[in-house]
């Protein structure tokens, strides 16, 4: 029976794999959940899996989660300490769902417990992708892809030599604004940007596919988990959302992965690996799709994938600063104070304003310096806001 912890329960990803793993629930021995405000559902999967311990990341609702389990016998704690100490726990198999840069430090602690982390969230490797893949070394742990993109690449990759591949090319759906004429981004609304047209994703992915920050994360993060140069990334357009990645080889072969848009395959993936089990998904019918279409992204639409660029060039600390920069516009965004494109004005400058403080993106990579960065990279975001607004 493996051992497994799934950090991020209550989001898409978290609930997806809560479906592949109640399906089949006496192969697993689930440790711990956590989750954040959706108590009820957290308490709901906790005692449907007979979890042993039950964490949310908001400690004034400590006391709501212990009214909802009680009686049951699970632990129950709060706070981002004790998700820390839950990714802790010795287990064989945890999932990294949480969004954002809270996901690093549980991350990092799995690892050290030489735990297989099956990595949903992108900013870890985005924020500190050579300090994880360390940990991982040094703890003979390894680090599975959760990202459709990412799972795409990685089974493309099954028995190949790495120095074979010509590029990575990643697909991006263009979110919620593709068709959009440019003209009209700056007046897009929250609520218009939170529908996609192909995936079923939270608040802020579904805003982050729209920007394509989402995707300047994933270019970001290619580099980081496959190692291979900048240059030999790529991102497409495709609206269908079938192919999820191709890898092209020296030899001119391309490689594609190709699957409906359900995250439960990489997931799934991921679970099983390195065996292939049934997974309930759709099985594709290409006479049925009849086309697949590609194209360029347009860097006007979508300037994210240029700072995603230039981040790759400045090295050291300034994927945390990136990161750090876009979570807090797209919290600006959302509370309505900054508009649609002005995101990416926001995140540009704070990346220029490190750039012209000497040592700060160059300091060593380090968990606490990648903490102070993400702080430090916030609190300038935030004042970015209050200057353009003034």
């Amino acid at each position: 029976m493996r051992k497994v912890s799934i950090l991020g329960a209550t989001g898409s990803i978290g609930q997806n794999a809560i479906d592949l793993i109640a399906r089949d629930i006496k192969a697993y021995n689930v440790v711990a959940l956590t989750g954040g405000a959706n108590i009820r559902q957290l308490a709901e999967d906790a005692q449907r899996l007979g979890a042993q311990l039950a964490v949310t990341a908001f400690e004034d609702r400590l006391q709501d989660l212990r009214d909802a389990l009680q009686g049951s016998g699970i632990e129950v704690a709060a706070g981002q300490n004790a998700i820390i100490e839950a990714a802790g726990r010795p287990v064989d198999w945890v999932l990294s769902a949480i969004v954002g840069a809270a996901g690093l430090a549980p991350g990092i602690e799995a690892l050290k417990q030489g735990a297989t982390l099956a990595l949903a969230n992108k900013e870890t490797l985005v924020c500190a992708g050579a300090l994880v893949l360390q940990t991982a070394r040094e703890n003979d742990a390894r680090v599975l892809p959760v990202d459709s993109e990412h799972s795409a690449v990685f089974q493309a990759l099954v028995g190949e030599d790495m120095d074979a591949v010509e590029r990575v090319i990643i697909t991006a759906s263009g979110g919620a604004f593709r068709d959009w004429p440019l003209e009209d981004l700056a007046s897009a609304t929250v609520t218009q940007a939170s529908s996609h047209p192909n995936w079923d994703m939270g608040q802020r992915i579904t805003i982050d596919s729209a920007s394509m920050f989402n995707k300047a994360l994933e270019v970001i993060e290619t580099r980081e988990f496959f190692g291979v140069d900048p240059g030999q990334i790529e991102v497409l357009v495709h609206p269908e959302s079938i192919v999820h990645a191709m890898v092209g080889f020296r030899d001119g072969a391309l490689m594609a992965h190709l699957g409906p848009p359900d995250m439960r395959h990489a997931i799934g993936y991921a679970l099983h690996w390195p065996e292939r089990r049934d997974l309930p998904v759709e099985r594709l019918d290409l006479a049925q799709l009849s086309q697949l279409r590609f194209s360029h992204p347009d860097l006007n639409r979508y300037p994210a994938l240029k700072l995603a660029r230039d981040v790759m060039a400045r090295g050291g600390l300034s994927g945390a600063v990136f990161n750090a920069a876009k979570e807090r516009a797209l919290d600006h965004f959302i509370a309505g104070q900054i508009g649609f494109t002005t995101m990416a004005v926001v995140v540009s400058r704070v990346l220029d304003r490190f750039d012209a403080e000497d040592g700060l993106i160059n300091a060593p990579l380090t968990l606490d310096n990648v903490q102070q960065t993400d702080h430090l990279a916030r609190q300038w975001a935030d004042e970015a806001v209050i200057k353009r607004a003034g």
